[in-house]
């Protein structure tokens, strides 16, 4: 027995990383899960800062399995901009993707959710936004705008039997951090955290598949931070 048998799930960002992680999870945890990215590989193929492309995921997820249980906001881009080269159409790239997105995919995933009094919305946003990590800038605000959002959200809907909450990653060993310049930034992370050694994208699912449970029925507006204890310093 899993703690999401027969609960539909619909992952962003689910192809690599931390998303595909989380998709594997609650996979194993018995939901039926819909991997949406705009990679080649997902279940369905999703730009999600469009509003059309947003609608017709939950509206086809729905269509297929019948409901939508659980919503899991992972898809984001994560630059390393300087803030001298930071211009206003990077920032509102980034924003697009990584704020954007969160409210298009809540606005329409709540609507099955209010229909039957259940839902489980998990945004991943990132502990960027307690260290204002450098080169950052516009995906420290578009982090901290997630959880906001997060906050004001579980007050609007908890009264339809729907928690929203996030979990924040520190830095994670995926194909992504790897190929970018954070892979340059292990060993100082390593060095402020309680447990020392590279988180992995199977460190934060978990975290992810606790909250996205109808145990965690009790726990909303909450961030929880899945860092190795980084920010415990």
């Amino acid at each position: 027995m899993g703690k999401l048998d027969n609960r539909v799930a619909l992952v962003t960002g689910a192809v690599q990383g931390i998303g595909k992680a989380i998709a594997d999870k609650l996979a194993a945890e018995g939901a039926t899960v819909v991997g949406a990215d705009i990679q080649d590989g997902a279940t369905m193929k999703v730009d999600v800062s469009k509003e059309q492309d947003v609608k017709r995921m939950v509206d086809d997820t729905v269509a297929a399995h019948g409901r939508l249980d659980v919503l899991v906001n992972d898809a984001a881009i994560v630059p390393f901009t300087p803030w001298d080269d930071v211009t206003f159409e990077e920032w509102r790239r980034i924003m697009s993707v990584n704020l954007d997105a969160v409210f298009l995919t809540c606005h329409y995933a709540q609507k099955p959710m209010r229909d039957v009094g259940y839902g489980r919305i998990v945004n991943i946003a990132s502990n960027v936004l307690l260290a204002g990590t450098p080169n950052l800038a516009h995906y420290v605000a578009s982090k901290g705008g997630v959880f906001g959002f997060t906050r004001a959200l579980a007050r609007e809907i908890g009264k339809y039997g729907i928690t929203v909450n996030a979990v924040a990653p520190g830095l994670t060993e995926t194909e992504g951090v790897l190929a970018s310049p954070h892979a340059e930034a292990f060993d100082f992370v390593q060095a402020l955290q309680c447990i020392p050694r590279r988180g992995i994208a199977a460190d934060i699912a978990p975290a992810v598949a606790f909250l996205a449970s109808e145990e965690a029925g009790w726990v909303t507006g909450q961030l929880l931070v899945a860092d190795g204890g980084m920010s415990h310093n």
